[in-house]
């Protein structure tokens, strides 16, 4: 059996964490860093770990590599306290033989999102591919501020199971995310230099909906589908009002023609 540490970053979770815990409590090494929980969540972590880190927040990139470096396994697999890992995703990582380890720097494994009450099917949001079990060594995070991703250097296998996503239950929530997520990514931006025109930005926030909602089919998944499109859209706005509003403050050039944009990816739900 590979032996593996499973890394989980929070902050407040008592709602999901337990849950979280309980799908990856077959693994080697559980290590939870939280960034100052006032909840009861270092508490439950702690019925599954006694490798429970509470730190000061560093950011996604620097708080994730922090955990990373209190693993003792050379596989980590990355997880977050709104996810859970199925039976059979426990399965296919358990019996992963010596020639596919040898072979594989990292496995990608499909995830589902739950959203506002709806497993969604379309939105381009399934299949969702994302990277979470590699091997230390050969891996790193890219430096985005938010909705940072692994860069591997070698082949990446594929898993069978899902990864599964309970995301924002209530806008409340949402909201909370936005502000933050939006403020990071504008830093982004400011920090690499982009300018934009005002028409370029209402472009690309309208052709974001309707690729989410028309191109990928998100009318299927009802109003969410509807929401997600839109919630995305008001994302790109918010996030250039935001780096309008750094530029004026820091006295960096104003909005002027051209679009120099980051690939940070822009979604709805995280």
């Amino acid at each position: 059996m590979i032996p593996v540490s499973v890394i989980l970053i929070t902050k407040n979770e008592e709602e999901n964490i337990q849950r979280c815990l309980n799908s990856v409590s077959w693994a080697d090494e559980i290590v939870v860093v939280d960034t100052g929980s006032s909840d009861r969540t270092v508490e439950i972590a702690l019925r599954y770990t006694d490798k429970v880190y509470v730190t000061d927040w560093q950011g996604f990139v620097k708080t994730k590599e922090y955990a990373i470096a209190k693993a003792r396994n050379q596989w980590i697999f990355w997880i977050d306290a709104d996810e859970e890992v199925t039976v059979e995703l426990r399965n296919s990582i358990l019996n992963l033989t010596d020639d596919q380890l040898q072979a594989n720097r990292a496995f990608a494994m499909n995830r589902r999102t739950y959203f506002m009450g709806r497993w969604i099917k379309h939105c381009g949001w399934s299949p969702e591919i994302v990277v979470r079990l590699f091997y230390k060594n050969w891996a790193r995070f890219s430096r985005d501020s938010v909705h940072e991703r692994l860069i591997v250097e070698g082949k990446i296998g594929h898993l069978s199971g899902d990864l599964l996503h309970y995301t924002d239950q209530n806008f409340k929530h949402y909201f909370k995310k936005f502000h933050h997520y939006t403020e990071l990514a504008a830093q982004d931006l400011f920090v690499k230099g982009v300018t934009v025109r005002w028409w370029a930005v209402t472009l690309r926030a309208l052709a974001a909906f309707f690729k989410i909602y028309f191109l990928k089919r998100g009318f299927l998944d009802g109003i969410q589908g509807f929401q997600i499109a839109t919630l995305t859209s008001f994302y790109i706005f918010v996030k250039y009002f935001k780096l309008w509003e750094l530029q004026r403050t820091h006295g960096s050039a104003h909005f002027r023609p051209g679009l120099r944009q980051s690939k940070t990816k822009e979604c709805a739900g995280s």
